[in-house]
C-alpha cells in the first residue's frame, strides 16, 4: 500500500562507513570523509526532487571524540571547509544551514564560522540540519535541565510538562519529527540518534558506505518508504475505514 497520507517531508541520515570505504580503496580514513562531503550535495539535489523540506545529518556523534585527535582535527577542518566553500551554493539553492549539538568543544573560529553560515542562509525555505558534537541522550538531558530551571524558579509546574513542551525545548525544535531515518553500510542501530524525534520514524538499513550513497540511493528509500504503511499504534483495518470514511465525506 502506497502511504500518500503520511508525505516525506524530513529525512535523517546516518551517515556510516567512511574509514571502511577508505580501506577498501587502500586510502587513508579521512579520504573516506571527504568522498562523503561530495554526497552531501547529491543527497541535496534529490531531496529537492523530492521536495523534501528538512535533511539531518548525524555528522559527528559526541562519542567521535574518543576517535583518534588525528582523525578528529581532520574532520573539524573537513567541516569548516564544508562551511566555507558550500555556503554560496547553500544561498542559491534556498537551503537554511541548521547546526545542532553541543559546539562548546569547538574552536572560537569554528564556532563563529558556523554562525556566519547559519545567518547567511537564513533565509531558505529547504533546511539542512548538521547534528555536529551531537547526542540524543545530551539532547534530552539538556532539554530536562531547562525545563527543571524553569520549574525550580516557579515559571512552570510539573503538571504542566507535556510531550509537546519538552519537544519544544530539544535542539531540534521548530522542525517536524523525521517521517525517514537512513544509516548506510548495513549496520542496523541508531547508535544515540535523534532518541527522542525517531519514535515513529520509518528505518532504512542501506548496504553500502556513505561514499557511495548518492541521489539514485536516496530515491531507493524514498520509493521503499512510500511503500509502507505508517499506523501509529492503530490497525491496517482502522486506517482502511478511516480512509474510506474520509473518501465518502469528499
Amino acid at each position: 500500500m502506497t502511504d500518500y497520507a503520511h508525505p516525506l517531508r524530513h529525512i535523517a541520515i546516518i551517515m556510516d562507513g567512511n574509514n571502511r570505504w577508505a580501506r577498501q580503496q587502500g586510502l587513508e580514513g579521512v579520504a573516506g570523509h571527504e568522498r562523503g562531503v561530495e554526497r552531501v550535495r547529491d543527497v541535496l539535489d534529490a531531496c529537492q526532487r523530492h521536495d523534501i523540506e528538512v535533511l539531518t545529518l548525524f555528522a559527528f556523534s559526541s562519542e567521535n571524540w574518543q576517535r583518534p585527535a588525528v582523525e578528529v582535527r581532520a574532520l573539524m577542518s573537513l567541516l569548516a571547509s564544508y562551511l566555507k566553500k558550500e555556503c554560496k551554493q547553500l544561498v542559491d539553492q534556498g537551503v537554511r544551514l541548521q547546526v545542532v549539538g553541543a559546539r562548546g568543544r569547538f574552536s572560537p573560529r569554528l564556532q563563529k564560522l558556523i554562525e556566519e553560515v547559519e545567518v547567511a542562509t537564513c533565509n531558505g525555505s529547504r533546511q539542512l540540519v548538521l547534528a555536529v558534537d551531537y547526542g540524543g541522550r545530551w539532547d534530552i538531558t539538556q532539554a530536562a535541565k531547562s525545563i527543571a530551571r524553569q520549574v525550580q524558579t516557579g515559571r512552570l509546574r510539573p503538571e504542566e510538562v507535556t510531550e509537546e513542551l519538552f519537544a519544544s525545548h530539544l535542539s531540534t525544535a521548530g522542525l517536524p519529527v523525521p517521517d525517514l531515518c537512513i544509516r548506510t553500510a548495513g549496520e542496523q542501530r541508531i547508535s544515540n540518534f535523534l532518541l527522542w524525534q525517531l519514535a515513529y520514524s520509518e528505518l532504512y538499513f542501506a548496504e553500502c558506505y556513505w561514499p557511495d550513497f548518492d541521489g539514485y540511493a536516496l530515491d531507493a528509500a524514498v520509493k521503499e518508504y512510500y511503500s509502507r504503511q505508517r499506523r501509529f499504534g492503530k490497525t491496517s483495518k482502522q486506517l482502511s475505514e478511516e480512509q474510506e470514511a474520509e473518501k465518502a465525506s469528499a
